[in-house]
């Protein structure tokens, strides 16, 4: 407002002036009039410290001789008070218009007393409306066709007979005209009718009586009986006799049907039995069971592998490492020494807490259970070394064995905080008992790692003989380094030391870490180094997946029993004492096959053999040359994989393709198309030899079934939303089944499998084994064909140059016909010339002119 003008009245001036807030001037009466002559003394004296002093100029033009001065408690305005600068303002402040309120005479009013007066009809006078319904009324433009059906005077009232009849098995016997969009008459609608009508808001309202003093009540019913008198009175009455005369003989009938046949029995559930998993025996899809994440130790980590326990059920271990890449790792690898690298025991009864950790020196991204003994895990690191755990100690934390009574005892597991419930919760770590050598060891990351079976082990030359220590004491390793190695886990025979330096070389052990592998920590050494080259190069193979002939029988559950007696005949702790092996006689092994396949990261697939030969100039033993190889995959290979029923079937996944091989075949039996998503792992059925499972980089999984189809997945499922990193089956009992499925951010899914997908068929083991030697039939036919077909090629190039040498070999008369043909020509054509030019006559010029031309002889020259 131009006419407002805010002041900041102080203390003093407001004492001067006769103006304190809250006590001169409210809220209620915030008006106080100063005399300009005031002002204008208070200018004099105080000068520029005057309150009034900003508004000097509008104090010394205002005409009046009073300024209004207004409290502003609100601050509205911005200061404690504001100055009226006009006397307009000043006016209207002081003296507000009031409203004229128009008071209305209340005047009494005589009810009038209603009078009903009927309607009186009106003439109807037309305003178009009737046009508007004639318009809208639909009338009849055709004709309409009468037909009149009639039969015979006769037949009326005749009996008649009704029958089945089919008019589909007599030819012409009706016609069907279906309805059918006629593209010629297509009807555009340009305007519609849409009536809208308005109906009121409904609303729910409920009420509910408040029972402020409960009280029990009780009803009793009595059956109504009949007296004595009136039930023989009844007994002895004509109608109840003749009511049980008529229906005695349809209670009869009723009576020999029940005995003849139960009439209760439930045909439906005849048919099938009644499964406990999940799904019916028509249900192909795996259901989710369980997941497992740990948001603590996962964190921005994948899964690299996964293993069920050997006998302990419902027990897992995963294998996690760091989703980097190889830039990646160098750039933080300060950071990556501070996170400790684990493998997690995960268990179905506890979903949330690991069983248990398992430290190892860096990441790991393979491992496996000793078959002999699950509490012997060894793991191939990503810097090269091969790692061994013993968890012999803490088995009674994740082990509870119950016994009945006699020697069945039947394992079970429980988490760590039922079994221990004043102990900690979390899971303890175990440190591995020993590492391999780094610089006797593999340079870069170890891919893949299988043990030995214990029925033989092998020597520096790689020959098979019978093991001596009757447990798994070798194991083999493959790396990106291009060499595969074959480790033992017995002790060497070192050279004898000294008592004094052995008591300076001493090292004092942990008491958390076991000494079971203790000779072997930091000089663990390969006793067997296999490498491949290529031809016609010095470049080698680079392997990451191998598969020996005897992987089939890791598959399947190991008895507990089967393994306690082995464990007897090794004797006890036969681990701590393996040098007792060693002193036997090596019995070598007659025809055992030591061939092997190898899937390289280039996506070819390697048959070769591990047995070592000496060269011939330096004596030295090296690797044999790979016997086959063949470029399938279209990409690094992930799985090599024998079949669980057949040692000879072999299933390799790699790039975005699926080959099916049999040993001693040269080519694939079955080689799959392409896939629009990379394969990233794959596992055999363990029930069913035509079944596997192929996962794929979006988060789906193939599941293929030979006899069902070969060519493409009989079925796709959708698992997770990022990669499969790895796929493991395992077989709890005859009726049920799991698959773990890991992804690439680190959850460990588990699948229950239908019951389609692990029951076999009738016959299923021998129809697939007659498939496979189809493919070889067809196999070797069309190899039959390419020699016949490179052997007519072969003979279709030599008749063709035969062909060209006779064409080249012309004979001399020939050429000179030829040449005589060509002059005579060029002869005519000059006559003609030189006729149309009028150099010579014209009856010269024809060429049928009796002039001649002779061929000169022979050996004259023009």
């Amino acid at each position: 407002h131009p006419e407002i003008f805010p002041l900041v009245l102080t203390t003093k001036t407001q004492e001067i002036f006769n103006c304190r807030a809250e006590e001169d001037v409210t809220e209620e009466h915030p008006n106080k009039l100063i005399k300009k002559e005031d002002i204008i003394q208070d200018f004099k004296n105080r000068a520029g410290i005057s309150d009034f002093h900003p508004v000097k100029k509008v104090v010394m033009e205002y005409p009046g001789e009073e300024l209004l001065v207004v409290y502003d408690k609100e601050f509205k305005y911005g200061q404690n008070f504001y100055l009226i600068g006009t006397e307009e303002a000043k006016e209207s402040i002081l003296n507000p218009p009031q409203e004229q309120v128009d008071t209305e005479e209340v005047k009494e009013s005589v009810e009038d007393v209603y009078v009903y007066k009927p309607p009186i009809p009106k003439p109807w006078v037309s305003l178009g409306s009737e046009k508007e319904i004639e318009e809208e009324s639909v009338h009849e433009s055709t004709i309409m066709a009468k037909y009149k059906i009639s039969r015979k005077r006769r037949q009326f009232g005749a009996p008649i007979e009704f029958g089945d009849y089919n008019a589909s098995s007599v030819k012409d016997s009706y016609i069907e005209c279906t309805a059918y969009a006629d593209k010629n008459f297509a009807v555009k609608q340009l305007e519609k009718d849409i009536a809208v009508q308005m109906i009121p808001m409904v609303m729910n309202k409920h009420t509910q009586t408040q029972w402020k003093f409960p009280r029990n009540a009780t009803t009793q019913y009595m059956p109504r009986e009949f007296s004595k008198e009136e039930r023989e009175t009844l007994l002895q009455s004509k109608d109840l006799k003749d009511f049980l005369n008529s229906i005695s003989l349809s209670v009869e009938v009723a009576l020999q049907q029940n005995e003849i046949m139960n009439v209760f029995i439930d045909d439906w559930k005849v048919l099938a039995e009644e499964e406990a998993t999940f799904g019916d025996k028509t249900d192909s899809h795996l259901k989710e069971y369980q997941s497992f994440t740990d948001l603590h130790n996962i964190k921005d980590k994948t899964i690299t592998c996964v293993c069920w326990h050997p006998t302990i059920h419902g027990l897992i271990a995963v294998s996690i490492a760091e989703r980097l890449n190889y830039e990646e790792r160098v750039q933080f690898s300060g950071k990556l020494l501070l996170q400790p690298s684990l493998i997690l025991f995960w268990s179905f009864s506890d979903p949330i807490h690991p069983q248990l950790m398992l430290q190892s020196p860096d990441d790991i991204f393979c491992f496996q259970f000793c078959p002999s003994n699950p509490d012997i895990i060894a793991g191939g690191c990503i810097n090269g070394q091969v790692v061994l755990w013993d968890i012999s100690a803490h088995s009674e934390r994740i082990v509870h064995v119950k016994g009945t009574g006699g020697t069945s005892k039947k394992a079970t597991l429980k988490p760590i905080f039922l079994l221990e419930p004043d102990s900690n919760k979390e899971a303890p770590y175990v440190s591995h008992c020993a590492v391999s050598s780094i610089e006797h060891g593999h340079k870069k990351l170890i891919t893949d790692l299988h043990w030995l079976t214990d029925n033989f082990e092998l020597n520096r030359m790689g020959y098979a003989f019978e093991n001596r220590s009757g447990i798994c004491c070798q194991l083999v390793t493959c790396s990106i380094d291009c060499t595969i190695y074959f480790w033992d886990i017995r002790p060497t025979r070192p050279p004898p030391i000294s008592t004094d330096k052995k008591k300076e070389e001493s090292v004092e052990v942990p008491h958390d870490v076991p000494s079971t592998f203790l000779h072997l920590d930091l000089s663990w050494k390969p006793h067997i180094r296999i490498t491949l080259a290529k031809s016609g190069t010095t470049l080698d193979h680079c392997p990451v997946k191998i598969s020996l002939r005897d992987d089939f029988l890791h598959y399947h559950i190991q008895d507990a029993q089967t393994l306690q007696q082995k464990a007897q005949i090794a004797g006890e702790d036969p681990y701590h004492n393996l040098e007792s092996g060693l002193a036997k006689i090596l019995k070598p092994i007659e025809d055992y096959n030591t061939k092997f396949f190898i899937g390289t990261e280039d996506g070819e697939v390697i048959y070769t053999d591990w047995r070592m030969e000496r060269d011939h100039d330096s004596g030295r033993l090296i690797s044999q040359k790979p016997l086959n190889r063949y470029a399938v995959h279209d990409g690094s290979i992930n799985t090599v994989q024998r079949s669980p029923f057949y040692q000879d079937i072999i299933l390799t996944i790699g790039g975005w393709n699926v080959a099916i091989w049999k040993e001693g075949v040269p080519g694939p039996l079955l080689q799959s198309a392409c896939s629009t998503k990379m394969y990233t792992a794959g596992h055999w059925s363990l029930t069913r030899p035509a079944v596997f499972f192929v996962g794929k980089d979006d988060g789906y999984i193939d599941i293929w079934d030979l006899l069902e189809k070969t060519h493409e997945p009989a079925h796709t499922q959708n698992i997770c939303t990022t990669s499969i990193t790895y796929i493991r089956p395992w077989m709890v009992s005859t009726r049920q089944q799991f698959v773990a499925i890991a992804d690439y951010f680190g959850t460990l899914h588990i699948l229950e499998i239908p019951w389609t997908l692990c029951h076999p068929l009738a016959n299923e083991v021998q129809s697939v084994y007659h498939y496979f030697d189809r493919e070889v039939s067809h196999l070797k036919y069309t190899e039959k064909r390419k020699e016949i077909r490179a052997k007519q090629k072969t003979d279709l190039h030599l008749e063709s140059e035969k062909n060209k040498s006779k064409a080249v070999q012309k004979s001399k008369e020939r050429l000179e016909a030829e040449l005589r043909l060509n002059y005579e020509e060029y002869l005519n054509f000059e006559k003609q010339v030189l006729g149309n030019l009028g150099v010579i006559p014209e009856t010269e010029s024809h060429p049928h002119s009796e002039t001649s031309f002779k061929w000169p002889t022979p050996g004259l020259s023009f």
